[in-house]
């Protein structure tokens, strides 16, 4: 199954003529979460090969236009498409009057069943699940961020796992179809004696994949980021435009690689560039200085995969 992300742009404030307006889509196994659709999304999509079908829910992080013009296009596409499934659409509450905007921006065969899902995320910067059934226990958790107009981070988390210790499935011994009956129920009787699942095997950490945009350094950032295999942060200004980031709500490259590490995050996409940089090398060279794990500048239309699982925990 396909877990990656497709960057469909990755560029802030305005597009250049490499980088488009914002644009991410987490593709995990049969979800396709599109995230901040800025203007031309619907053609990226195209470019990038990934048929608009492949949106199963939207999650907006504001409604700055560069993460959110595009989305009138998607939502007509979908319809034009014949989709008949409901699009969840997630972003936060005080936004509602331009989504609405947004959602009705012309005419057209409007068959799609759009479910809005305003929400308002604790001012403690503390994450909460968004009420999305996207099925075998994922779990989409929103957190405040620090921006100029009300703004949210996303994270989508994966239920922790077990990993079977075949040491101690022999010792125990369970073997042959038992396995299997014993993963699928939990427990199982062998030699008179009941066997349960964690008496024989390790916890694995489920994937982690995070979304920070627009935002000052703030907790709900380092919340989201923990822990997060694939953390795609803005990293919109150099160091040495540090008070052009503050004053805007920014975050600096440096100061994505400071969350990445102080988040024992594993991969860090760098993404919404300012066009003022037309060669991103010193945003990766400012984040790395800070951040010892994989860094990536995003360029549109490539696609990063999720890094393999961390390993599973021994207790």
């Amino acid at each position: 199954m396909v877990r990656e992300l497709v960057v469909l742009g990755s560029a802030s404030q305005v597009p250049t003529r490499r980088r488009n307006h914002n644009g991410y889509l987490l593709r995990w196994n049969g979800h396709g979460v599109l995230f901040d659709p800025g203007e031309g999304t619907q053609r990226q999509l195209l470019l990038a090969g990934v048929a608009p079908s492949a949106v199963t829910a939207i999650c907006i992080t504001h409604f700055h236009g560069d993460h959110c013009l595009g989305l009138p296009g998607v939502l007509q596409r979908l319809a034009l498409d014949g989709v008949e499934r409901p699009v969840p659409i997630v972003f936060p509450a005080a936004g509602r009057e331009y989504f609405d905007r947004l959602r009705h921006a012309s005419s057209f065969d409007d068959t799609l069943d759009v479910r809005p899902l305003p929400l308002e995320a604790p001012s403690d910067g503390s994450t909460v699940p968004v009420p999305l059934d996207l099925g075998g226990g994922l779990c989409l958790e929103v957190a405040a961020l620090a921006h100029r107009i009300p703004t949210v981070g996303f994270r989508l988390v994966e239920p922790a796992g077990r990993t079977m210790v075949p040491q101690r499935l022999a010792a125990a011994g369970v073997s042959g179809p038992d396995i299997g009956r014993l993963e699928r129920t939990g427990a199982v009787r062998v030699g008179g004696r009941d066997v349960r699942v964690q008496d024989v095997s390790i916890e694995r950490p489920g994937q982690r994949a995070a979304v920070v945009m627009d935002t000052g350094w703030c907790a709900g950032a380092l919340a989201l980021a923990d822990h997060a295999d694939l953390l795609v942060c803005e990293a919109t200004f150099t160091t040495a435009d540090a008070d052009v980031a503050a004053r805007s709500g920014h975050l600096t490259a440096a100061q994505a690689g400071r969350l990445a590490s102080e988040a024992g995050a594993t991969h860090l996409l760098l993404a919404h560039f300012s066009q003022r940089y037309p060669d991103v090398a010193p945003l990766v060279a400012e984040a790395r200085a800070a951040f010892a794990g994989r860094i990536t500048a995003a360029e549109d239309l490539q696609r990063v995969a999720l890094p393999a699982r961390r390993r599973a925990i021994a207790r």
